[in-house]
């Protein structure tokens, strides 16, 4: 699929150039398919294109034996000293895994999205000597304070630099409609440093636009960008074949349970990708070490997918797999919005609408008919739409 945009030129005859501030440092399938995903893209409009080291501890820190997360205030603290105490156990127990699953993360990152020659940023100081004149912040919940434990300048552009032209918002998140009230002063500041505003929730523009005075538009995350095809050209095939992938990133004792009965149904095992400590309690097969080209393959290769991840949903969207996708708690938001998108709202087992899983129901939905070359036109139209947003505001 060719993404087209009027009046589309050579940037990198112009010099120009591009650095992304995203989270590819998390060690988070997600988080770095979508930055592998908009890189690729900007590359492939000839232009010079950087994701930019900016790893600091607030988001690294995390990955590490101890795990470290710089909340504030007293409960923040506690709560930092209990999992760096049960993180720590548990990376200890299961260190092979462990181990393995971040030698596949570093492995994609430094093969596909940054050179491990270039120095680090750790400090936001540091990012006003960058040489780069566009900032494109995002895709992913970059603004989604609960992550980046507090809002943060880097995420907007909202940092001195003299060569800086323009910073342009791709697909930014929080995860929701809005942030807490309390960041509501904070935030008005922020995104006054962003040029131009694109979210990926379209629930999201209305709080936006209440803040910053232009227009705001919502687009679809930049996995999209690329086909099944391309996607397939950075997997890694999974040794199985004919299994039911699980993915959980809430547990949801409904969805363990889907996944249980289905395996009873149709007579095939269950796979569960785990990157975090964060899983299923029932007895299925898990894989702790698997990376995003790891991943990608489990889902390319699986017979049905069941997850509430959204990165999940979207790569079954463009895998065109039989799956059924599950509500979060306080970020469903985001499924619901490329389900709805996509015409496939059918293929959310959403648990508010009838009180309690309806099984049948819930069986009928995920082998459910699906016209596939019709929700490609809708990726493809909105694709376009999203690749003229960049296009046009990525100029001398």
């Amino acid at each position: 699929m060719r993404f087209e945009q009027k009046g589309e030129i050579s940037m990198e005859k112009k010099g120009a150039s591009v650095g992304i501030l995203t989270f590819h440092c998390s060690n988070n399938y997600g988080a770095m398919l979508q930055a592998y995903g908009l890189k690729h893209y900007l590359q492939s409009r000839r232009i010079r294109t950087d994701i930019v080291r900016y790893e600091p501890v607030y988001m690294t820190g995390r990955h590490w034996w101890i795990p470290y997360s710089p909340i504030k205030g007293f409960k923040g603290k506690i709560w930092g000293i209990l999992n760096m105490w049960s993180g720590f156990l548990t990376h200890m127990s299961m260190r092979k895994d462990f181990l393995r699953q971040r030698r596949n993360m570093s492995r994609f990152r430094f093969r596909y999205l940054v050179d491990k020659r270039k120095r680090r940023v750790l400090f936001d100081g540091e990012l006003q000597r960058l040489p780069y004149k566009y900032y494109v912040v995002g895709s992913d919940q970059i603004w989604n304070p609960d992550i980046t434990c507090g809002l943060r300048k880097a995420y907007f552009g909202a940092f001195e630099n003299k060569w800086k032209k323009k910073v342009i918002s791709y697909a930014a998140s929080f995860g929701g409609p809005k942030l807490d009230s309390k960041y509501d002063r904070e935030f008005s500041e922020l995104i006054e440093h962003v040029d131009a505003i694109s979210v990926r929730e379209k629930i999201a523009i209305p709080y936006v636009e209440k803040f910053c005075g232009k227009e705001v538009i919502a687009v679809l995350d930049p996995v999209f960008f690329l086909e099944k095809e391309e996607w397939r050209k950075i997997e890694i095939d999974p040794e199985r074949r004919g299994f039911i992938l699980l993915y959980i990133t809430e547990k949801n004792d409904d969805m363990e349970e889907y996944a249980r009965r289905l395996s009873c149904d149709i007579g095939l095992s269950v796979i569960e990708v785990r990157a975090t400590m964060v899983g299923a309690y029932a007895d299925f097969e898990v894989d702790h070490g698997a990376g995003p080209s790891e991943f990608l393959g489990y889902i390319d290769k699986a017979d049905y997918v069941v997850s509430n991840s959204f990165h999940a949903v979207a790569f079954c969207i463009i895998y065109q797999k039989k799956f059924l996708a599950f509500s979060h708690s306080n970020l469903g938001a985001r499924v619901r919005n490329i389900l709805e998108i996509h015409g496939l709202l059918g293929k959310l087992c959403d648990l508010p609408d009838y009180g309690a899983v309806d099984w049948q129901r819930a069986r009928e939905q995920i082998d459910a008919p699906v016209d596939w070359d019709g929700v490609k036109r809708k990726t493809k139209e909105q694709m376009n739409f999203a690749g003229d947003f960049l296009m046009r505001n990525i100029v001398r």
